[in-house]
């Protein structure tokens, strides 16, 4: 499966690479892909996330989960 979020204050990839560490963290995640100039990641996983879990590492990371 794949989930597309939206992220507030990436400007560059040491953000990416800050996220797309903390989101792999997640149980069931197998790829991130963060992409700063877009404000998104996109997170493949082999099972349905929690959303709590996504806004907990995105906030670890130090940026925010946006709707």
């Amino acid at each position: 499966m794949q989930t597309t979020i939206k992220i507030k204050g990436m400007t560059c990839g040491h953000c990416e690479g800050r996220v797309n560490t903390e989101l792999g963290k997640i149980s069931g995640v197998t790829e991130v892909k963060a992409v700063a100039a877009d404000g998104i990641a996109v997170i493949t996983s082999s099972e349905v996330l929690n959303s709590e879990d996504i806004s907990q590492a995105v906030t670890t990371a130090g940026y925010k989960v946006i709707a």
